[in-house]
């Protein structure tokens, strides 16, 4: 049932450029968290400046990342993202443990980002009969699943489309919220400076930063998703990095505008009571009919996530296929350019989790295995420009070693907040890397007797 390098019926198609770099980077990145983030982040800072700032370091931090990690990966332009390059570094078991990680808890992502898009979906249409949420989720995700499966230009146009009209809609409610928002006679204007919360002692401020800035950085998650293309790209050794870059770039400024927007409509004080400081902006400005719009706008930002993480979970099948450790049949690809067979399976299981709704220690459990990879990947720089130290390098990490140094350091303190503050699912983060062992020999076992 498993072996190594299955003949695929058709080889991934590379007609990919810089333009589905940037798309995918934007849109598998943007999404409902900052129209809904910047409420508690606002509460925990109590400062616009403090706010602003913590936004740019979330960027910072992603750009810091994108600088090793495109070494890494036109280093080696091959499909499948993190478990490539922990395959080269650590091995099988290694990769293995990366690469199932990886794709679980993208698919874990895929479904519960289905069910939020249910949800709204319902809320805006007043959908009232039985099961519907359940209806909508799986639909998207059966829509997405045809639209791929037809092809890879199917599913990059796609891409390119929703991620575009995802950027024209945030900045027409940056536009909105500038003229029409000082006509409210309540804003406190962008240039407030604090809140009472802003005077509380050295370690709480920086207990408050730092819960902050891990707000931030989950808005950002996703700015890495081009490098599960690399092998689709025409020129991926000039193209990754300029996605990356570029797109994290243009997802710092539109993270800023969108600040900036809702600061200028919203008092301080009320903002960092806010749930939905999006919602609650545009309620101010339009009414109770503001809520509408945001919500049209929460579900365009949430179909070019989806479609983004649908393209990239086939892809982290077919690379784990390709080393024996996935079902042989994971390599196929259509004529289109799909792997088919591992598009079906993702699907499948986003559908299962998006039907059942009750996936969040799974959810949690994975992102524990998140913050594991960015460790284990950071590291895997070093040991390769050691181990393999004239080997082709197309882009080299800026500022090597200490910019990756930093970024390493950053990512283990994010670690050790994690475990902190998620101690439970910690645990069971343990207890399933325990089994991953006798797992993979299992698999490596069945992989030989093929």
């Amino acid at each position: 049932m498993i072996k190594p390098d299955s003949e695929a019926s058709n080889k991934l198609l590379r007609i990919l450029g810089v333009g589905f770099g940037l798309a995918i980077v934007i849109g598998g990145t943007v999404g409902v968290g900052i129209l809904r983030s910047p409420g508690p982040i606002a509460e925990q800072l109590g400062s616009v400046w403090l706010i602003l700032l913590v936004w740019v370091l979330g960027g910072a931090y992603a750009l810091l990342g994108a600088n090793y990690l495109a070494e890494l990966a036109t280093m080696t332009p091959k499909a499948g993202g993190y478990f490539v390059y922990a395959h080269r570094a650590y091995g099988s078991y290694g990769g293995f443990v990366v690469g199932w990680s990886d794709f679980l808890y993208n698919n874990l992502a895929l479904a519960f980002i289905a069910v939020v898009f249910g949800e709204y979906t319902v809320s805006l249409f007043g959908l009232e009969f039985a099961g519907a949420r359940i209806f909508v989720s799986v639909s998207v995700i059966l829509a997405l699943t045809l639209v791929n499966w037809i092809g890879l230009r199917s599913g990059s146009e796609t891409q390119k489309i929703t991620s575009l009209v995802k950027c024209i809609a945030l900045f027409a409610f940056v536009v909105a919220c500038f003229i029409y928002g000082g006509q409210t006679g309540t804003s406190d204007s962008i240039a407030a400076t604090s809140t009472p919360a802003s005077t509380a002692g050295s370690v709480a401020s920086l207990v408050a930063f730092v819960l902050a800035f891990q707000l931030v950085l989950s808005t950002y998650d996703g700015w890495h998703s081009a490098i599960y293309f690399t092998e689709e790209d025409v020129e991926p050794s000039k193209n990754l990095p300029r996605a990356m870059f570029g797109g994290i770039l243009i997802i710092v400024a539109i993270y800023l505008l969108v600040n900036a927007a809702i600061l200028y409509v919203l008092p301080l004080a009320q903002l960092a009571g806010s749930k939905f400081a999006g919602g609650d902006a545009v309620t101010l400005i339009f009414g109770a009919g503001g809520g509408q719009i945001v919500t049209v706008l929460a579900l365009l930002s949430l179909i070019g996530i989806l479609n983004a993480i649908l393209m990239m979970c086939p892809r982290m099948l077919l690379a784990l296929s390709r080393e024996g450790l996935c079902f042989s049949k994971a390599a196929e690809v259509n004529k289109g350019g799909t792997p088919v067979f591992a598009l079906t399976v993702a699907s499948a299981m986003a559908i299962f989790f998006s039907s059942i709704g009750s996936f969040e220690t799974l959810l949690a459990v994975s992102q524990f295995f998140a913050v594991v990879i960015a460790i284990l990947l950071t590291f895997s720089l070093f040991i390769l420009r050691r181990r393999e130290p004239n080997a082709e390098r197309p882009y080299r990490a800026f500022g090597y070693p200490v910019l990756p140094i930093i970024f390493l350091v950053i990512s283990v303190l994010l670690f050790a907040g994690y475990i902190f503050s998620n101690p439970y699912p910690s645990g069971y983060a343990l207890i399933v890397l325990a089994f991953s062992y006798p797992i993979f020999r299992l698999i490596r076992k069945q992989a030989v007797s093929n």
